[in-house]
C-alpha cells in the first residue's frame, strides 16, 4: 500500500493523525475499532496501521449520531444496515442527512434553572410526569437533568391537566410506536427513491445536489404533513367516540 493514499486514492493517516483530524482521542479510535464501528486499518511497513478518508468520514458519522443521543448499541445497528461498499463521500452525505433531520439536541440543566424556565416550583411528581412525557430525563446527579427545551412549555401546561401518570406513559408508547413505523416507511421510501438512484448514477454531481436539496425541503414538509394528518385523524376519532349519537 502507498502510505500517502488509501484505497480510494485519498490521504492516509496514522492513528494519531486520524484522531487529531477527527477531534477525538486515540483511545476513542481504538475503542470504536474493538466494537466494530470502524474497519481495521491497513497494516503497512514496520507494522504501522494506516487509516483512510473512509475511516475519517465514519468517525464523523459516529460522533454525529452520538450528538443526537444514540447509544453505541444503536449506532452499531445503524452502521450494520449501511452498504459495505459506501465511499467516504457516501458516509459524509449520511452524516449531513442525520444532522439536517435530527431534532435539537437535549441540553443539561440544573433543577434551579429548570424551575426558572418552567416558571414554577416542581415536585418530584411533576418531574416524573415531565419525564413520562419525554420533556426531560434524569441523570446520575439528582440535581441535573437532560432537557428538551422545545417541549418544556407544553409539558408544564400539561402538569395541571388531570391525567394519570400511567395514562401519560401509555399514550407516549402508542405515539412512539406509530411514529417509528412512519419513520421506517419514510426511510425506506427515501432510500429506494432518492438514495439508490444517486448511487446508481455513478455519483453524478447534479444528482447529489438534487438529493441534498430534496432532503432539506422534505424535513419541514414531512413534519407538517404528519402533524396535520394526526390532528385531523384525532379530531375524527374523538368526534366518533364522544360525539352525539
Amino acid at each position: 500500500m502507498d502510505v500517502g493514499s488509501d484505497a480510494e486514492g485519498g490521504a492516509s493517516y496514522t492513528v494519531d493523525e486520524l484522531a487529531a483530524r477527527a477531534g477525538v482521542t486515540v483511545r476513542t479510535v481504538r475503542f470504536y475499532g474493538t466494537r466494530g464501528l470502524l474497519p481495521p486499518p491497513v497494516i503497512g511497513a514496520r507494522r504501522v496501521g494506516h487509516y483512510g478518508q473512509g475511516h475519517l468520514s465514519r468517525l464523523a458519522l459516529i460522533e454525529e449520531l452520538q450528538r443526537q443521543g444514540m447509544t453505541l448499541a444503536a449506532i452499531e445497528r445503524y452502521l450494520e444496515q449501511l452498504p459495505a461498499d459506501l465511499s467516504a463521500q457516501d458516509l459524509a452525505i449520511h452524516r449531513a442527512l442525520v444532522a439536517s433531520w435530527a431534532p435539537e439536541s437535549a441540553e443539561c440543566t440544573t433543577r434551579r434553572e429548570l424551575e426558572r424556565r418552567a416558571g414554577r416550583e416542581l415536585t418530584e411528581t411533576d418531574v416524573d410526569r415531565l419525564a413520562a412525557m419525554g420533556v426531560l430525563d434524569r441523570t446520575a446527579d439528582e440535581d441535573t437533568f437532560r432537557l428538551d427545551g422545545s417541549l418544556l412549555r407544553l409539558g408544564v401546561e400539561l402538569l395541571d391537566v388531570p391525567i394519570e401518570h400511567e395514562t401519560i406513559l401509555a399514550s407516549r408508547t402508542v405515539l412512539l410506536e406509530h411514529a417509528r413505523a412512519a419513520a421506517q416507511e419514510l426511510s425506506r421510501l427515501f432510500r429506494d427513491e432518492v438514495w439508490s438512484p444517486y448511487r446508481e448514477s455513478g455519483e453524478d454531481p447534479n444528482h447529489l445536489s438534487a438529493m441534498r436539496s430534496l432532503s432539506a425541503h422534505m424535513q419541514p414538509m414531512v413534519v407538517q404533513a404528519l402533524l396535520t394528518a394526526f390532528q385531523r385523524s384525532l379530531s375524527e376519532e374523538l368526534r366518533a367516540a364522544f360525539g352525539r349519537r
